[in-house]
């Protein structure tokens, strides 16, 4: 009877075997192996299912390798490379599903996760964008952008700089969160006092993400015309925001908090303190033209409001100044750059003459539902009851 379970359990064990063994040609490489080794040990168990000793070569997967039975299923070449493959496939296809250039789309095919990344630098600016612009006529909505990026209006130069600021922000932050391969935390600390404290946590790759921005925007050439240096000196404006508000934070360690030794880590500011940042240099943006530096023998931007009197050279914009090059259209009525005003809600103490363009607005009053009287419940969670109230609300007319 023992012998009889014993054989039976043999063989489910080698069906369960022949169930897990990968297809070929996966299958014949494991084939040698599996005749011979895993024989042997079926011989070793029956004889240990019949109380003898135990017989025939130890169990063995691959040539010279040794099994303890403990492996994970990734020391299996086919299925790890399968699942790799088919993790690949995936990384190659979202990134042929973004609007990249040829360029772009070949750096995104040989960085995994990169296509994620740029996805979340998409979201993560438009979100900004819209946050800063939401009380402005301009909006910052996706109808008309396509045509407004063809202009060099302050709605441009914010477009770009809040762009490049979130690729940026949003590449060290997947380095120090380790969705990118090439690139990890920042390790390569610049401060003063190196024994006082001690390199800790993962730290935003700054670095790194500046870095690979630039080689993926192709600035390596300075453009020619106005308008391409208009566009690369508004990208590298938001860039340098980010720079600007990478600060290093710091933990005390220590009896009673005696901070004698301090853990500190590299860690970019809040992406809305750099879009509030950007949006006052677009408030405070610069209109410049094109002149010619004859000592340097090339084209350069200029700006006429920073010139209190007639010199031989033209000032240049600040590094961190926004720059456009043609006013502005008034987005009051619908355009191929934006949808206008109409129906837009307003604030009737702050900005509904500006926004409505002198077309007054419309009043409503409506019953608004929010939560109230919220209680912590044992345990666990959070009771609340639902009030109403009645809102007034202000829409620009048509």
């Amino acid at each position: 009877m023992r012998a009889a379970v014993c054989r039976l359990f043999l063989l489910l064990l080698l069906l369960l075997l022949l169930l897990l063994l990968p297809p070929p040609p996966a299958a014949a490489y494991f084939g040698s192996a599996l005749r011979g080794s895993w024989g042997g040990s079926a011989a070793g168990m029956r004889g240990r299912c019949a109380g003898s000793a135990p017989a025939g070569p130890a169990l063995r997967g691959l040539p010279g390798e040794s099994l303890t039975g403990k492996e994970a299923l990734t020391h299996f070449p086919s299925l790890g490379t399968s699942t790799n493959s088919a993790q690949g496939k995936a990384h190659v296809k979202q990134c042929d599903l973004l609007k990249l250039s040829r360029k772009q789309k070949r750096l995104c095919r040989r960085e995994p996760g990169l296509a994620e990344t740029l996805r979340d630098a998409i979201r993560l600016g438009i979100m900004e964008c819209q946050f800063q612009f939401r009380s402005e006529r301009w909006n910052c909505s996706l109808e008309g952008r396509t045509s407004l990026l063809k202009r060099g209006f302050k709605e441009t130069a914010f477009l770009y700089a809040v762009s490049s600021a979130a690729l940026t922000h949003s590449l060290a932050r997947a380095c120090s969160a380790g969705r990118m391969e090439r690139c990890t935390c920042d390790d390569s600390p610049d401060l003063e006092n190196r024994k006082a404290w001690q390199w800790g946590v993962c730290g935003d790759n700054l670095k790194y993400s500046t870095k690979f921005l630039k080689k993926f925007l192709g600035q390596k050439r300075i453009g020619k015309d106005l308008r391409a240096k208009v566009d690369i000196h508004n990208t590298n404006v938001g860039i340098k925001a980010v720079k600007n508000g990478l600060k290093t934070t710091c933990k005390c360690h220590g009896v009673s908090g005696s901070c004698a030794v301090r853990t500190c880590w590299k860690q970019l500011s809040p992406f809305h303190e750099i879009g509030r940042l950007l949006k006052l240099r677009y408030d405070d943006a610069v209109k410049v033209f094109s002149t010619t530096n004859d000592a340097v023998g090339h084209s350069e931007l200029a700006s006429p409001q920073r010139q209190s009197h007639p010199t031989k050279h033209h000032a240049s914009p600040r590094a961190t100044d926004l720059v456009y090059v043609e006013d502005s259209p008034s987005f009051c009525r619908p355009s191929k750059y934006s949808l206008g005003t109409a129906g837009r809600t307003c604030s009737r103490e702050g900005n509904c003459d500006s926004m409505c363009c002198g077309r007054g607005y419309n009043t409503q009053s409506r019953l608004v539902t929010f939560s109230c009287h919220c209680q912590v419940q044992w345990c666990c969670y959070v009771e609340c009851q639902q009030c109403m109230q009645e809102e007034v609300v202000y829409s620009c007319k048509q």
